[in-house]
């Protein structure tokens, strides 16, 4: 009977939890709704579009080098968008959102390429008679790299499972932490920006976070990068038109879900054959590139060399392995790949046409930077 008590207040906490976190999710989707209307309307020249964005009072400071406090009339502002031209060459990313009741606050990377300059944007909304507005901008010119201006606009897509089970178990499957700050780290640094996307969408299950290792501390308490993995696109959002390649992680969880999702079939391919972009796969990861087919109906991999976490590395022993629906060497030279692979734990990776694949998460950086010189 105390048990029974105990539980009550218990799940009434779980209760209010989990409808904050709802409330949470549906404020943030309404805030992307308004700042995609800024974002939408500055890229197409849309002034009525950016308009929606902002609170008319609206405060805007810019950047201007001969004035620390350049503050431009809205007006003003939807001056300059008044253009013929549809594609004003702005590429963007919404880095960051953070709600506190009726107030927001959010960070926008924008790459201009005509001028190869890029913008961090911090906005303040507020939430006016149930409407999210723009009521304050300010815009920071990043200082940039040789290679971050080549890769001014560019996008890759990092992909991984929504997975929290091996199979129909109860045991734990996760998407593995170094793999996906090893590749992020590589690609930002090259100035590229990085989107991710998973089966379901939204946040994803993590695993092998240490937060003894540098990087991972760092990382974990990265916000921009946090956020990102907290709010992943599901497939049907993703614009392939869009991306020069396309990684899939690793983890236990690669192995479930990814690799007989038709939309993220189509997605792979589109940048591969249509964008001439780069396919590429990291340990367990390779599991999701297995079934991608060619326009002429071959398996992409078929005669192609592919690594990625081999079988003699695996411990058959282990409960989890039970679950795994297929195994990634064997699947490989099934379907007319040839398997290779280097010593244990240690960095290898294979390039082939446009494909590259690493052995495991050590290989990850590796990966990352064979990508950047296949664009």
């Amino acid at each position: 009977m105390k048990d029974q008590q105990a539980l009550v207040p218990l799940l009434f906490l779980l209760l209010i939890q989990t409808s904050i976190a709802i409330a949470f999710e549906d404020e943030t989707a309404k805030i992307t709704a308004t700042l995609n209307h800024y974002i939408s309307g500055t890229a197409n020249n849309q002034p009525e579009m950016i308009r929606k964005a902002f609170h008319p009072d609206a405060i805007l400071i810019l950047e201007k080098s001969d004035q620390a406090m350049w503050q431009v009339p809205l007006k003003e502002y939807l001056s300059w968008y008044k253009g013929s031209k549809k594609d004003t060459g702005r590429r963007t990313k919404i880095l960051n959102i953070s709600v506190n009741d009726h107030l927001a606050q959010a960070k926008i990377r924008i790459d201009i390429l005509k001028s190869n300059v890029q913008y961090i944007d911090h906005l303040l909304l507020k939430k006016i008679a149930g409407t999210w507005k723009i009521i304050s901008k300010s815009a920071q010119q990043t200082t940039l790299t040789s290679e971050q201006v080549t890769n001014l606009g560019r996008r890759v897509l990092i992909v991984a499972s929504s997975k929290a089970f091996h199979g129909d178990s109860k045991l734990p499957a996760g998407t593995s932490f170094e793999e996906l700050l090893s590749a992020y780290d590589v690609f930002t640094q090259a100035g590229l920006i990085v989107d991710f996307v998973s089966t379901q969408g939204g946040a994803l299950n993590l695993s092998y976070i240490n937060t003894s290792n540098g990087e991972h501390k760092k990382y974990l308490y990265q916000p921009d990068y946090m956020y990102a993995l907290s709010n992943t696109m599901r497939p049907a959002e993703v614009d392939p038109s869009q991306y020069a390649a396309i990684y899939y992680v690793g983890g236990s969880n690669a192995m479930y879900e990814v690799v007989e999702n038709p939309t993220l079939q189509h997605i792979a391919m589109h940048i591969y054959e249509q964008n001439q972009g780069v396919v590429a796969a990291v340990c367990h990861g390779t599991a999701g590139i297995v079934n991608l087919r060619l326009k002429n109906g071959e398996y992409l991999i078929k005669g192609k060399q592919i690594t990625g976490y081999p079988t003699a590395f695996e411990n058959p022993d282990r409960a989890y392995f039970k679950h795994f629906p297929f195994q990634i060497q064997p699947k490989v030279e099934e379907l007319g790949g040839s398997f290779v692979y280097g010593e244990r734990d240690a960095s290898f990776i294979k390039v082939d046409s446009r494909i590259v694949t690493g052995q495991n998460y050590q290989s990850s950086q590796a990966v990352a930077r064979a990508v950047l010189t296949l664009f």
